[in-house]
C-alpha cells in the first residue's frame, strides 16, 4: 500500500495519546499529502462532510510472530482477550482506524491540507487512505460494546498547577487537561511515587497518580525521546 499523507499532531512520542479517536474532542491535527497526492480534485467535495475515517500505520508496533491474545491496558494490563476483540496495535498487521472531525480545508505551500480534531495519532503518522464517515450506515447507537462498556467512563483528576499551564497556549490546555483525564499510564502501574511524563506540543509534562488524583509537578521543554542506557531497562 502507497502512504497518501502524514498527520501533525502535538504527540512526538506514543505515550499520552488517548487510546481511541473522539475521546479528546479538542485535540487537534493536520493532514499533509504527499506530494503525488496533492491535487485538489482528490478532495472534491469532501467539505461536505463532518467526519472522516482514517486507515493508518501503527509504528512501533511489529513483530515477527503475532499472537492470538492481547491484554487490554484498560482491563488491568492481565486479561487476555482475542487479538481481533480488541483495538490494540499489536495486530497482523499494523493498521489503524480513527474517525476524526473534519474542520476545515486550506491552500498551503504544501498544497491542500486537511484539519481535523479528535485524534489519536502520533506526529507524523503514516496515513493510507481518507474515507467520508455516513452516519446512516456508520453509525449504531444501539450496538453492543463488549467488555470495553466496562472501562468506558474511566478517568482520574487532574491538578494543573496554573503557572505550569499557562506555558500552554489557551486553546490547547483544555484538550491537555482531558488527556491526563485519560491516566496515560499502563493499567497495570499503581506506584504512587513514580513520576510519569507525556510529550505534548513542545514539552514534557511530568506527573504523578495517588488515590485517582494525577498531579502535574512541572512542565519542562521536550528534548526528544529518553533512551535506556545499556544494562537499563
Amino acid at each position: 500500500m502507497k502512504i497518501i499523507a502524514h498527520i501533525e499532531t502535538d504527540f512526538p512520542e506514543k505515550f499520552g495519546i488517548p487510546r481511541q479517536s473522539g475521546l479528546v474532542k479538542g485535540l487537534k491535527g493536520t493532514i499533509v499529502f504527499e506530494p503525488e497526492y496533492r491535487s485538489p480534485d482528490a478532495l472534491k467535495g469532501i467539505e461536505g462532510f463532518d467526519y472522516l475515517w482514517l486507515l493508518w500505520k501503527f509504528q512501533g508496533t511489529e513483530r515477527e510472530n503475532w499472537s492470538a491474545t492481547v491484554k487490554p491496558p484498560r482491563l488491568g494490563g492481565n486479561t487476555h482477550m482475542g487479538v481481533f476483540a480488541t483495538r490494540s496495535p499489536f495486530r497482523p498487521n499494523s493498521i489503524g482506524l480513527s474517525s476524526v472531525k473534519l474542520e476545515g480545508t486550506g491552500m498551503t505551500d504544501r498544497g491542500m491540507v486537511l484539519y481535523v480534531s479528535g485524534i489519536d495519532l502520533r506526529d507524523r503518522t503514516p496515513i493510507y487512505d481518507i474515507k467520508p464517515y455516513l452516519p446512516y450506515v456508520d453509525c449504531h447507537p444501539d450496538a453492543r460494546e463488549g467488555f470495553a462498556s466496562d472501562v468506558k467512563d474511566y478517568g482520574l483528576k487532574v491538578d494543573f498547577p496554573e503557572e505550569l499551564l499557562a506555558v500552554f497556549p489557551e486553546e490547547k490546555r483544555q484538550a491537555l487537561i482531558e488527556v491526563l483525564q485519560q491516566d496515560p499510564r499502563p493499567s497495570y502501574q499503581e506506584d504512587p511515587g513514580r513520576r510519569y511524563g507525556v510529550a505534548f506540543s513542545g514539552y514534557d509534562v511530568h506527573f504523578t497518580v495517588k488515590d485517582q488524583v494525577l498531579t502535574v509537578s512541572d512542565v519542562v521543554e521536550y528534548k526528544g525521546p529518553v533512551r535506556p542506557k545499556k544494562g537499563e531497562c
